[in-house]
């Protein structure tokens, strides 16, 4: 192998593993979060808001390094699918550490509000989802596994459909003036939940497009199964 194509399989490895990483920090952000809204720990949520400035610089560079390559190679088919996915699954990383951001916000802003056992309890079973998810479609990509991205969108379900459920839970605290404030700010938590794992199936989708050659997605909000 000639030394520029060397230097640029090399430059994808590294690459490789800055994902891998940054999908690391990303999961950890979104656990930390969830485990601060059901402790009410101020510190951890502020950790989480903090540690976000580094899940944000590997995105930067990432995409960085990324335009170098495009701009100094000349990437054949396989090889340019394999960039577009590490384009693609490192904006979705970076949207996760947002998303979990915006939970540890809503820990610290219902930290003196009245909380509901039911709710939590549906907000970590979402989060325990979602993390698998994540995790999964990671391995998916490292592993180079259709079968595993293509696992994503069932796994979505179970999340979809708790999502979906948590409005009528927090209209079940409209009782307690209190209770429903914080029954309002954990709507918002579910649905950042439901799209942290939207994300997930988005990674399953890129690597199923850097297997196949062909970009499909695995569920079509346009066209709705009946």
């Amino acid at each position: 192998m000639q030394a520029p194509r060397r230097k640029f399989h090399d430059e994808l490895d590294a690459l490789e593993s800055e994902i891998v990483t940054e999908a690391d920090l990303a999961g950890n952000a979104l656990s930390r979060a969830c485990d601060a809204l059901a402790r009410r720990d101020d510190r951890l949520a502020g950790e989480v808001i903090a540690g976000d400035d580094l899940i944000d610089e590997r995105y930067i560079d990432v995409e960085r390094r990324v335009l170098d390559l495009l701009a100094t190679q000349t990437p054949v088919a396989s090889d340019l699918r394999l960039v577009s996915a590490i384009l693609h699954i490192n904006l979705h990383l970076e949207r996760i550490g947002d998303m979990a951001v915006n939970i540890a916000k809503m820990a610290i802003a219902t930290r003196t509000l009245p909380t509901n056992e039911t709710v939590l309890g549906q907000l970590q079973e979402m989060a325990e989802v979602a993390g698998s998810m994540l995790r999964t479609a990671l391995a998916a990509f490292v592993r180079r596994d259709l079968a595993l991205a293509t696992a994503l969108p069932e796994m979505d379900d179970p999340v979809d459909r708790l999502n979906r459920g948590m409005y009528r839970e927090v209209v079940g605290l409209a009782g307690d003036p209190k209770m429903l404030e914080w029954g309002i700010h954990m709507n918002i938590v579910s649905r950042q939940l439901e799209r942290v794992a939207d994300h997930a199936v988005d990674i399953g989708e890129q690597v199923a497009f850097l297997l196949t050659g062909e970009f499909k997605e695995f569920t079509d909000a346009s066209h709705p199964v009946s």
